[in-house]
């Protein structure tokens, strides 16, 4: 009986049955013993309208002493239907007269003929058979006293008993309440019924399609609707139902669309972004944090900020890590932390965080988020078409020193030419040599120009054959000037054969512009600038050492991650010179390494893999 439980429609059925059950045993049990009763009244009432006439008519027999008619009075009343047997008994108990004759002489309970008022009861014969007996007293009266005495010595001269059959009454209860009951039965049926259809039709029907469809809307299929008809209470209440429906799903599509337009603005976002709450849990990502986190399940929304950024189970020990969020709590302030992130794959990140906090409302109540802005350190150090021209910017100066004085010999010699012409008195051997001088400076600044294009081209996307003495001849004649400027001396030590690498000549040119003016840097009162080129088992090694002022021990293994910087001439740098060297040089299978010692200079080596016959053809 488990199903009745599970529908309004089982549960109505089930307790409309219980309850006609119920009632119809209540109702049979109540209406038996009330109809009995009244039966019983009934009957008493015409038994004692019957032995009124009777008693009458024994006692006119009586007083004539017409025993034979008295008996035969007896006798034929006992033989009418339904009546069992008629006693006359005497005030001791005995039956004198009987409609059955094995009942004359027999003795009854005096608790029976006790009593002087008329009156019936139920109760068993001599065969034990149920009968309703009517206990008719017959009082002394006047003329029956010189007989049986006074009134006040023998109130009652004797007791007339007739016994009715009770089955045949009780027959006729139980017919006429079974009778009831079915009627009864039958109208409660078509109640039942008819209250079934009703309920189910007006009540059942649009509950459990209100029911259907709040499901399916918790399930998240905000088009399903309630299907209303008529225009009662739960009609109204469906079409209520639908409007609410109609509301959310217009809402939710708009929170959609905004959570689709939010996501898409932070995945534009060139750095990564997150945002996170209290219990570390990332709340936003957009998708460039995950490309920096290797695509980890961690990197999710959802996912612990610890576990994403640093692989670690538990938050970020206070004195291993400052963690931006725990920072944030403790000040209320924006902050900026260099983070070393480990990636799925193990690879390592460098990375600047700029976090900052934001006060939105969460279930009701004002809640702290950070939202932190992830800026790859490693694109940084790469070069773009900006980046070289503001180095080339610093050379503008020496360059222009470099073409100054080839435009200045270019001026005098075109003015002795025009003098001469203009005194007509020019020989064929003077202007040959004004145009000899003219021609060489100009080639000067054109080789002067070329070296700076070289320096300022974009890197090729496949690799060249490079000259590392000849690129590294080009450098230090542009800065020739700015080292005159600063006092600094320039030795350069090559070999006589050409030191060759593949890489792109841009960025090897770059790398020694780099690496020589990290050097003037070193030296802000002067001093000397040692060069070598070599080889050294198939590698070209190339060493820039200088006297400056060195680099103290403890920021050695500083000075090649990004916006380090520590310049001795006191200006402010971009800290990105040796993190894009070492890029460079990283990039074409080499390495650059260094040694320093406070006081006593710095000596910087790059070594690369030199060039072959067989990669060169490649």
């Amino acid at each position: 009986m488990a199903w009745f439980g599970n529908s309004l429609n089982h549960k109505f059925t089930a307790a409309t049955i219980a309850g006609f059950l119920v009632s119809s045993v209540v109702f049979m049990l109540l209406f038996l013993t009330f109809y009995q009763e009244e039966l019983k009244q009934e009957r008493a009432q015409a038994v004692r309208e019957v032995n009124n006439l009777l008693q009458s008519s024994l006692e006119n027999a009586m007083l004539k002493r017409d025993l034979a008619g008295l008996i035969y009075i007896v006798r034929h009343l006992g033989s009418q239907p339904n009546i069992s047997s008629v006693m006359i008994v005497n005030p001791k108990g005995e039956v004198r007269f009987a409609s059955r004759t094995e009942d004359e002489g027999r003795h009854l309970p005096m608790e029976m003929v006790r009593g002087e008022i008329a009156h019936t009861l139920f109760t068993r014969d001599a065969q034990g058979r149920e009968v309703l007996r009517s206990v008719n007293p017959v009082h002394n009266k006047p003329p029956c006293q010189p007989c049986h005495g006074s009134v006040q010595e023998h109130p009652v001269n004797g007791i007339l008993l007739v016994d009715y059959d009770a089955t045949s009454i009780r027959q006729q209860a139980r017919n006429t309440t079974l009778m009831l009951m079915g009627a009864g039965a039958l109208i409660v049926v078509l109640n039942l019924v008819g209250g079934w259809w009703f309920i189910r039709r007006f009540i059942l029907k649009p509950v459990a399609s209100l029911s259907r469809t709040s499901q399916a809307l918790s399930r998240g299929e905000l088009d399903a609707r309630v299907d209303t008809e008529g225009n009662d209470e739960l009609a109204r209440l469906g079409q209520t139902f639908n409007q609410m429906a109609e509301n959310l799903q217009s809402h939710t599509r708009k929170l959609d669309e905004s959570k689709v337009f939010l996501q898409a603005m932070i995945d534009a976002i060139p750095d990564g972004v997150r945002i996170i709450d209290t219990d570390y849990n990332m709340v936003l990502v957009n998708k460039t944090f995950v490309e920096q986190a290797g695509h980890c399940e961690q990197a999710r929304v959802g996912g612990k900020c610890y576990a994403a950024s640093h692989g670690l189970d538990t938050p970020c020990p206070s004195e291993i890590y400052t963690c931006p969020l725990v920072e944030i709590q403790r000040s209320g302030k924006p902050l900026k932390v260099i983070h070393h992130h480990v990636c799925e794959e193990g690879d390592a990140l460098d990375v600047e965080v700029y976090a900052a906090p934001v006060m939105v409302e969460r279930e009701g109540r004002e809640t702290m988020l950070v939202v932190e802005s992830i800026r790859d350190l490693s694109k940084e150090v790469r070069f773009t078409h900006e980046q070289r021209l503001s180095e080339l910017g610093r050379l503008a100066a020496g360059v222009a020193h470099e073409i100054y004085n080839p435009l200045s010999s270019m001026k005098l010699a075109l003015h002795s030419l025009m003098l001469n012409m203009q005194q007509n008195d020019c020989q064929a051997a003077d202007v040959a040599d004004d145009l000899t001088i003219v021609e060489k400076e100009i080639d000067q600044c054109i080789h002067i120009t070329d070296r700076l294009l070289r320096l300022s081209a974009t890197p090729l996307e496949q690799e060249e054959l490079v000259d590392v003495q000849e690129a590294l001849a080009d450098i230090l004649s542009l800065l020739r000037w700015e080292a005159e400027q600063a006092g600094i001396r320039i030795h350069q030590h090559c070999p006589d054969t050409p030191c060759r690498v593949i890489a792109s000549n841009s960025e090897i040119r770059m790398l020694i512009l780099n690496l020589v003016q990290n050097a003037f840097h070193a030296m802000p009162e002067g001093g000397e600038l040692q060069v070598f080129v070599e080889r050294m088992d198939g590698r070209i090694l190339m060493r820039i050492s200088d006297t400056g002022v060195g680099i103290p021990e403890e920021e050695l293994p500083y000075i090649f991650m990004p916006f380090f910087s520590r310049r001795a001439d006191g200006v402010h740098g971009t800290g990105l010179g040796l993190p894009i060297s070492k890029a460079i040089v990283e990039a074409y299978g080499g390495s650059l390494s260094v040694t320093s010692q406070a006081g006593q200079g710095s000596s910087f080596v790059v070594s690369l893999p030199e060039a072959t016959e067989e990669s060169s053809w490649h």
